[in-house]
Formats: structure tokens, sequence, C-alpha cells
């Protein structure tokens, strides 16, 4: 095979986008810590409350050492999660119709009026059970579908054997108490939203910020909260908190990864991360970056993230592209802005292609746009493995980031955790730069990073369909 030199244009952009040395990751020091362990002195967690400060400090070191094992073993849970999400609304693997909210009411409004249990009803539990029965036969023969590849490595993992008669049966247990339980927790979130509903806006804001500070930590994520980015960015150019140009280094923290979306998400595209190609694509759209300066670093605790971003990059350096699959559910009475940001995603980093087919297992009313990232823009990201609230970068000033994201991160954790998570990100933070986040964080006057606004977006005409971002700023 005759050897053909890479365009020097492509040459140039991989050599341009190469990621800085190795980042020095370190555990947050007690030094840094103190403030917030100060403020929150009445309400520490009991491995450390009402110890002396100079016990405190000694005990430190090992004690967020194993806070942030605990953190990663949520994992685990959140890994379960996604597996459930996949039994209800995945087509890659069965036949059968996607167990969704409107199933269930469809089944259970034709019941009300036959005053009986109609066919949709009595079909439910046989849709489940071969669900059920159809997941564990392709776990145990999973070919090339990632999804299902990390699934039944996860199982063996975990001392499954679906190779037994017996190990199969296990699975089937497995996937129905994990389901009752997530059931059960949901059930819960409600009911605290609900008390929540009877507070003024801001200690709603609060009690949403922190909601699953006691839940496995899920990946999965979606194209909204990027379309609120958008907005918070513009706002923060509107009011001359950046200028052009000015946005040269971001950091993400758990840019997540679209396995199946807890709201009611798809199977039938490969796996993709979606949060930091959107971010750039924002930036350049504001003329707040351009493609010559602009370098992003993701920080994650996930195995199946950061390879996931590894394994893009070792592709792009070969030249090949990164292709990026946009759903959208027409059924969802969404906001005019909402699809005008579906139908612009991706114009300033990449081209439009033709889309994967839907099939017709997902019941239609799904339209589908497909986007194709030149390895170029997969090269200017860098994934790091870093817990944001036990850890922090070091970076000399100059290094230090402009704009700080996280969303859908910091509700996985309570008021204590969150000031930790603060305190790291203005420690990477260029002074004025901005972190936004779409939970309310206790403002801790000790720290050198406040709230200084915030952006409203609805998607949608359902209830609760929308998100605040808040801007904090490091003064």
């Amino acid at each position: 095979m005759q050897f053909r030199p890479l365009p020097l244009i492509f040459l140039a952009s991989v050599l341009f986008a190469a990621p800085a040395p190795a980042p020095r990751v370190v555990y947050i020091p007690f030094t840094a810590a103190k403030p917030v362990v100060e403020v929150f002195k009445d309400s520490l967690p009991p491995d450390l409350k009402g110890k002396p400060e100079a016990v405190i400090a000694a005990e430190w070191p090992e004690w967020v050492r194993q806070q942030d094992q605990s953190v990663r073993a949520r994992l685990e849970q959140g890994d379960e999660d996604s597996l459930v999400n996949l039994l209800l609304y995945g087509t890659s693997f069965t036949k059968q119709p996607r167990v969704t909210d409107q199933l269930l009411a469809d089944a259970e409004n034709e019941s009300k009026i036959k005053e009986q249990d109609s066919p949709k009803m009595k079909a439910l539990p046989v849709i489940f059970q071969t669900r059920v029965q159809d997941l564990i036969t392709a776990l145990s023969a999973p070919g090339n579908n990632e999804r299902l590849q990390y699934m039944r490595h996860m199982l063996q993992n975990k001392g499954y054997d679906l190779s037994t008669a017996a190990g199969k049966s296990a699975v089937a247990q497995l996937l129905v108490t994990d389901l009752q339980r997530m059931r059960q927790e949901f059930t819960n979130y409600h009911k605290q939203l609900e008390a929540a509903r009877q507070l003024d806006a801001d200690a709603q804001f609060q009690a949403r910020s922190q909601l699953f500070h006691n839940r496995g930590l899920a990946l999965d994520t979606s194209l909204s909260p990027d379309y609120a980015l958008e907005q918070a960015l513009k706002a923060l150019l509107d009011q001359k908190l950046f200028s052009p140009g000015s946005v040269r280094r971001v950091a993400i923290i758990g840019p997540g990864l679209d396995f199946v979306d807890k709201r009611e998400g798809y199977d039938f595209y490969p796996q993709q991360t979606i949060q930091p190609f959107a971010v750039m694509d924002s930036l350049l759209r504001l003329g707040l970056s351009t493609k010559t300066n602009l370098h992003l670093t993701t920080l994650d605790i996930s195995s199946r993230v950061l390879n996931h971003l590894r394994d893009a990059r070792v592709k792009a350096q070969r030249g090949v592209p990164y292709t990026i699959q946009l759903p959208l559910n027409k059924k969802i009475p969404w906001k005019d802005g909402t699809i005008a940001y579906w139908r612009s995603f991706g114009d300033h980093i990449g081209k439009p292609v033709p889309p994967v087919r839907v099939p017709p297992e997902v019941g239609g009313g799904v339209d589908v746009r497909a986007v194709r990232l030149p390895a170029s823009m997969v090269l200017r990201i860098t994934p790091v493995d870093l817990n944001a609230v036990w850890q922090r970068e070091q970076l000399p000033a100059d290094q230090r980031y402009d704009l700080i994201i996280a969303t859908n991160v910091l509700v996985y954790y309570d008021q204590f955790e969150q000031a930790l998570a603060e305190d790291n990100i203005q420690e990477m933070l260029r002074p004025g730069g901005v972190f936004l986040c779409n939970n309310a964080l206790p403002d801790v006057a000790t720290l050198s990073i406040h709230p200084a606004g915030v952006t409203t977006t609805v998607y949608s005409d359902r209830p609760d369909d929308g998100d605040q971002i808040v801007w904090y700023i490091r003064k």
C-alpha cells in the first residue's frame, strides 16, 4: 500500500491542538478547605463533626482519599441505573415497544374508560418480561454493540455469569429489583419537589440543587442543557463579562455520555458525548473564541467517559472524524428556541451528514440530525481524571481556565461537598473567570467565587422543563 502524506493543514491543526503536559491533579489540602470547614462546622459529616481543628487537619489527607473512593464507587449504581434505562427504552436488542410514560398512560387511560384491564394494560407484563429476556439474551452475546459489551463486562465484574441459567435468572432478578428501587427513588424525589413548591423560588432552587446527593452517579446526557449554556454565554457577552475572543481555555466537569438518557433516551446510534462539542460550537458562534485559540479540558471520574474521549482522540490522530446524532422527539411541545438550537447545532464546528435510520420499534415521532466534526476539533479536547469535589488541577497562573462548566453534576452532592467543589473550581479559574452551573450552590463569603447573575431557559411546554444557569465569577 502506498503511503499518502496527510495534508499540511491537518498536520498543523494536530500540532496546534496537541495537549499541554500532563496536568498535576492533587487532593484539596486542608489549608484550602479550612474556610469551608469553618462555615459548615455545625453540619460537618459525622467523621469530622465535633473534632478539634488540629485533629481534622491531621486526618484530612486520608479522609479525603476515602471520600474520593466513595464517590467513585457511586458510579457502579449509576451503571445499574443505565442498564435499567436500556431495558425500558432500548431498541437495539428487541422488537418490543419501549416502556415509556406515554405507553403506561395510554394503558391506564384505556383501562379507566373500559372500567377493567384493557388489552394494552394486559400486554404490559408480557412486553416487560419479553424485554428482560431479550436483553439477557443480547448481553450473553453482545457482538459489536458497545453498550451491551460494557454492561456485560459490568455484570461479570459483579459476579454474574451469563453463560449459565442460574446467572441469567440472577440478572433478571437484578433488573426487576433495580427498577423497583429506581421507581421508589423517583417517587421520593417527586415528594421532595412537591414539598419544595411550598417554598419561595430561591428555596425551591436550593432544594432541587442537591436532590440526588444520595443517588448513584449517572452519566446520561442530552442536548437541552447545552442550549441553556449558549443562552448564558450570550448574556455574559451582552453584559461585557466576557469580551469577543477572550475565552481560550475551557473546562467541563462531567461532560456525560449519551448511553440511554433517563428521560426516555435512545440506543439506535453509537454512544457519544455532546457537551464538549456543543460548548465549542456556542463559543465560536458567539465570537467568544476562535478556532486558533480554543482548547477544552474535560474533568471526569468515569472510566467510560474518559476512555470514550481518549479513543476519539486516538482516532482523530489518524484523521478520523467524530459524528454526533441528534434525535428530537417531535411529540414534545418544544419551544421555538429549542428547535432552532437543535437545527443550528454544529454549524460552526462541523458539517451536516445523513443521520442513522430510526428503527420502527422507537414508535415514530422522532426526527434526527447528524453532524460530522473534523478530527481537528476532537484534538482540541483533553480528558483528565479528576474528582472536582475532592481534587483540583495545580495550574500556573497563565494556564488557569477562563470558563468552567458543570451541568447536572453537583446536584449529586450536599452543600458541604458543593462548597468544597467551589473551592477547587476557584483555584482553577483565572481572576475574572466564570463558572456556569445549573445548581444553586452555597455562597461562602470566605471564598473568592460568588454568584453574579442567572439565565433562565425553558425548553418546552412540559412542567418544569428548563434550566437556570447561575454565573459564578472569581473576583
